[in-house]
């Protein structure tokens, strides 16, 4: 699946944390594809965003990317992120907060330090950003003749913030803790023209799961859960995240989108349960 290039994110700056793989980098490359300018933020893996670079360079495009450092925790860290694309693309119109992490295991072998890193980045680290683009929309103010909204935020969630997961309380508590800060940032700066939204992924097909996708096996069991009868791509969400982040979803405010295959319609209750 393969997004076609448009130009409706034209002379707009976007910055999509933890891009330099899997859907952070699809996302990154499909803003790009719209016309977008991006920073492609990473913690450890350079090569990775140069890749994530190299793939939008080979588009062709009038827009133009930069990578950038940052670990999202930090606030200072995301401040000078947001200072970088300011610097140099003018402002910034569109934040993906994608980037996250998982720290597994039984909730009673869980240590302090695992359950706070999941914590600090996958949820902390969702606030500092969206925190940074706010201020960065408002000090701005509208700019009409590239979008009718001040800003756009959309932060990658996942289907944990409404399925359980056992032995990865950490991660799902970050996801449903998520829903809670976008919505309140929805009713909070509607208002100003401020739009903020949640994207969930269910299996996607990415290095960090490949145990569940790589072997027949394992990929038929994955199936049980997934009326659609297939795993995602990270093109699916990417192409969600283009359109979300376009004046084409204008009235798209404060709520969860799901990119899963129909995973949170519980198949398992297919036959009465």
């Amino acid at each position: 699946m393969r997004q076609r290039p448009n130009n409706r994110l034209k002379g707009q700056s976007a910055i999509v944390t933890g891009s330099s793989s899997g859907i952070g980098k699809a996302i990154a490359i499909g803003l790009a594809r719209d016309g977008a300018n991006v920073v492609v933020n990473y913690h450890s893996d350079e090569e990775g965003a140069n890749h994530t670079l190299a793939e939008i360079e080979k588009l062709n495009l009038h827009g133009s990317a930069i990578k950038f450092k940052a670990d999202v925790s930090k606030e200072e860290a995301v401040e000078e992120m947001f200072a970088k694309a300011i610097d140099t693309f003018g402002t910034v119109d569109i934040l993906v907060a994608n980037a996250g992490l998982q720290k597994d295991a039984p909730l009673h072998e869980m240590e302090l330090k695992d359950w706070q890193l999941v914590i600090d980045v996958n949820l902390t680290g969702q606030f500092l950003c969206a925190r940074a683009a706010i201020r960065e929309f408002l000090r701005r103010g509208m700019r009409k003749d590239v979008s009718c909204a001040l800003g756009k935020i959309i932060h990658i969630s996942s289907v944990h913030d409404i399925i359980p997961w056992a032995g990865h309380a950490n991660y799902a508590a970050s996801k449903g803790a998520l829903t809670m800060l976008m919505q309140s940032i929805a009713q909070g700066y509607g208002k100003y023209k401020i739009r903020c939204n949640n994207v969930s992924p269910g299996a996607i097909r990415t290095p960090i799961n490949e145990d569940a996708w790589k072997t027949k096996a394992a990929y038929n069991k994955l199936m049980k859960l997934i009326p659609s009868d297939r795993i995602g791509e990270v093109e699916d969400v990417a192409a969600l995240c283009s359109w979300l982040a376009s004046d084409e979803a204008d009235y798209i405010q404060g709520t969860t989108l799901y990119v899963d295959g129909g995973m949170t319609c519980y198949p398992g209750f297919t036959e009465n349960g």
